[in-house]
């Protein structure tokens, strides 16, 4: 017994790395949170373009979401509108890790008629989504798909955020975490805003 704890004594600072190592491996909140950190620190912004570059989507206009009071809505029912559109899961660190800098995002935006902010959950597994809102204390909508979702806009690739423009093409595309709590990101929505 005294040989356990002159060796755990002796090597306990590589103990506390290898839990800690451990920990981030099967711990989707910790990875989530070592993520959130470097995004804390300037990692992981999103790359605006100075030049605003369209890209038509009118194929893509008939997908479909549905909120989770069961409210179907299309991107086309969404016309007229700047719409941020973040595809994410419950179970993706880099999804979770952004997830608070999309709802200060929402924040600054929710009294704007003309920019929405939404998010889309790519399984759909309402309870869980709605356990994970509530811990987390979300208030950005977010959607589950009611139709198959288009490949020209979500490839698999999580976290992945679609900005449209008020003609319902896209604006930009970030494949990938990014923080969108800084000002950058409210300007670009802004000059999309002011197109058209």
């Amino acid at each position: 017994m005294n040989k356990l704890i002159d060796f755990l004594k002796k090597n306990r600072s590589n103990i506390f790395v290898l839990a800690i190592g451990i920990t981030l491996l099967i711990s989707t909140e910790a990875k989530a949170f070592l993520q959130q950190g470097l995004m804390k620190v300037g990692l992981f912004q999103p790359k605006i373009e100075k030049e605003i570059v369209i890209k038509d989507n009118s194929n893509n206009l008939n997908f479909e979401m549905r909120d989770l009071n069961g409210n179907v809505v299309s991107l086309s029912d969404l016309k007229g509108k700047v719409v941020f559109l973040n595809f994410w899961a419950t179970w993706c660190p880099p999804c979770i890790a952004e997830m608070p800098s999309i709802q200060q995002l929402h924040d600054k935006f929710k009294n704007d008629d003309e920019v929405l902010i939404l998010t889309l959950e790519v399984d759909g597994k309402q309870e869980k989504i709605q356990k994970f809102i509530n811990r987390k204390k979300l208030t950005v909508p977010v959607y589950i798909p009611n139709s198959s979702i288009p490949t020209e806009l979500f490839e698999g690739t999580l976290p992945t955020t679609i900005i449209f423009d008020k003609q319902g093409n896209i604006a930009h595309t970030t494949l990938g975490m990014a923080d969108y709590s800084g000002q950058d990101i409210v300007d670009f929505l802004n000059e999309v805003k002011a197109l058209h």
